[in-house]
Formats: C-alpha cells, sequence, structure tokens
C-alpha cells in the first residue's frame, strides 16, 4: 500500500520504520531538520541497545506525495488543524486516515447517538474546519500502547511497547481495516482490531488524562503523583468524573481508577508525555484530554467540577509559560 506519515515523531517514526522495513511504500510528510535527518540517514529507531535504520521517502509538500491509501495522523492535538490541508491533499474518497494521537480527535463526537452525529466538538475542531477538510467516513481510529521519543531530529528512542488498537469511526469492520491490519502486523507490530474504538480511545483517555496535566503543573513523575493522598485522591476524583461522562456516552468504563493506578504504578517514575512537552516548549494537549471531555460532559448534562479545576489550573500554567493561546478561544467559550 501507499502509505503517508504525517508527523514523524516517536509514534510516527517508529511506525515509518516497520512498515518500511516489511516492503510497504511509505513517504513522510516533514519539514526542517527532520526532513534533512531522514533524507541523510533514513529512519532510525534505537530499540533493545539496537539502532534500527532504513531509507527512506521524504516530502516537504503533501501535495507531492500523490492520493495515498493510508494517511498515518501522529501529531499532538494542537497541531492538526495546520495538517489538516497536508493530509486533505493527500485523500482519494477510498483513503484512510489512521489517527495515532492522544486524547480526543475531531472526529469523535461522530457516530455516537448521545452526541449528535454531525455536530463537531468544538473544543478541538472550531467551527469544524478539521472535520469539513477529513470527514469522519474516511478514519480509522487508532490507539497507541507503547512508549517511545524523540532523541534528536528523525532519531527515535524506544522503550517498550508495540501495541496498536484499530477500529473504523463508523464501528462496522471493513476490507480496508483489515487491509490495515494487515500491513501493520506484517511489520511486527501486536494489533487488535476493534469494533468499538471510541470505547477504546475513551479507556486510554481516561487513564491518562490526570497523570498528564498534574504532571506538568507540579513537575512530579507519575509515582510521586500516586504517591501523595491529596493529589492522588483529586486524581480519582476526576476520573470518577470522566468514567460518568463516559457511560452516558456508550463508553463504558469497566474498572475502578484504584484499579487502573494500580497499573499506572507498576511504570514507575516515569515523566509524561505533557511534562516532556513543558520541558521542551511545545504546546500542551489541554483541549484532547481535558477540555473536550468537560465539552461532552456539559453536552449530556454531567457536571465536572474536578475536571473544570484541573482543565483551569493546566490552561492557566500553559498560557503563562505560551504554551496555548493567550486569549480564550471561541470553543472555550462554548463550554465555560
Amino acid at each position: 500500500m501507499k502509505i503517508a506519515i504525517v508527523g514523524v515523531g516517536a509514534i510516527g517514526g517508529f511506525l515509518g520504520l516497520r512498515l518500511a522495513q516489511s516492503g510497504q511504500d511509505v513517504t513522510a510528510i516533514a519539514r526542517g531538520a527532520t526532513a534533512e535527518a531522514l533524507r541523510r540517514h533514513g529512519w532510525r529507531v534505537d530499540s533493545g541497545g539496537i539502532r534500527h535504520a532504513f531509507a527512506a521517502q521524504v516530502e516537504t509538500d503533501a501535495s507531492q506525495a500523490g492520493a495515498q491509501d493510508v494517511v498515518i495522523v501522529a501529531v499532538k492535538g494542537p497541531a492538526m488543524a495546520s495538517v489538516a490541508p497536508m493530509v486533505e491533499a493527500m485523500l482519494r474518497d477510498d483513503t484512510a486516515v489512521v489517527t495515532a494521537m492522544n486524547g480526543l480527535s475531531w472526529w469523535f463526537a461522530h457516530h455516537l447517538p448521545a452526541l449528535g452525529a454531525s455536530q463537531p466538538l468544538e473544543s478541538v475542531d472550531p467551527g469544524g474546519h478539521i472535520i469539513e477538510a477529513i470527514p469522519a467516513s474516511q478514519v480509522v481510529g487508532c490507539v497507541v500502547h507503547m512508549a517511545a521519543s524523540v532523541s534528536e531530529p528523525g532519531v527515535v528512542r524506544h522503550a517498550l511497547g508495540q501495541r496498536f488498537i484499530i477500529g473504523e469511526a463508523a464501528g462496522a469492520p471493513t476490507p480496508r481495516l483489515q487491509r490495515i491490519a494487515g500491513a501493520l502486523r506484517g511489520a511486527g507490530l501486536d494489533v487488535e482490531v476493534s469494533a468499538t474504538i471510541h470505547r477504546d480511545i475513551w479507556y486510554k483517555l481516561w487513564g491518562n488524562m490526570t497523570m498528564n496535566p498534574v504532571s506538568a503543573l507540579t513537575g512530579a513523575t507519575m509515582d510521586r503523583i500516586l504517591d501523595d493522598p491529596l493529589v492522588n485522591r483529586f486524581c480519582l476524583d476526576v476520573m470518577a468524573e470522566a468514567a460518568a461522562v463516559g457511560a452516558r456516552i456508550g463508553c463504558r468504563v469497566e474498572q475502578s481508577g484504584e484499579d487502573r493506578q494500580k497499573i499506572t504504578r507498576t511504570l514507575g517514575a516515569v515523566r509524561t508525555s505533557m511534562l516532556q512537552d513543558v520541558d521542551a516548549g511545545r504546546p500542551l494537549e489541554i483541549d484532547a484530554l481535558l477540555a473536550s471531555v468537560r465539552e461532552i460532559g456539559a453536552r449530556v448534562g454531567i457536571a465536572t467540577p474536578q475536571l473544570d479545576a484541573l482543565t483551569g489550573l493546566a490552561r492557566l500554567q500553559a498560557r503563562t509559560l505560551g504554551l496555548y493561546p493567550a486569549a480564550p478561544t471561541d470553543s472555550e467559550r462554548v463550554v465555560q
């Protein structure tokens, strides 16, 4: 298959190497230092003490890549509005757009009757411009379970995991979904095909929507957050609110917050991705992880006071650091 990857960071770089090695026709859409590194050195992933490398095709202009069978979007939420035109430039009517992203994306409200299938989430797609460019009918949702980081432009440091859950946004399995699963498995990845990808996305969000912003606020690793009884209780209260929202929209979480935290504790002294973004001065994924859940709660009539507090604190800190728009956006006003 012809596969383009938009967002050649840790996840995109890892997928690019594996898919290219397995014989797929992979093109990286990249710019600046990352594009230059890929052109000179190819895909590079450090894993298990070994550097894996493979020649890379690179385009800085997505329109030059041409129509694709699959476009993998592996950017963070704040970048999605700017990369949507790049994705659109590579679409045919049957192109699948695989969203290997954290939190809730522009298409999440679609195919959920409780939210009104045609109303976009203003918190992650103000004005519905992204859904106009990339319709939900072309989306294959993806949940990523792995730990990786970028050590320098074009170089991925893979720590652990390679599990990917994929599913059609519309729910029903399709031949294209099976083809994508086959390509990922052919690349040596652990792949699960889901008929309920909304629930899978919500479950991962529910598990990391507190550790990320609390670590960004405090600078603490996950073990220290869990060890503080007051902070731990606050995190559990936020998770309880998110679980109630999820149950209302058909994304029930079949686990207690305490049991989920036991799993988190096994990971040890992890510096979350949002804390790493603070350290690097990158925009924070507050809308995809927090504001979107608040917006959904408001739509279905569930109060979220603890989540409101966490969102406000994370947003204020991010604005103070210059990592979030300085003035309230229209989408914020909608869900105030």
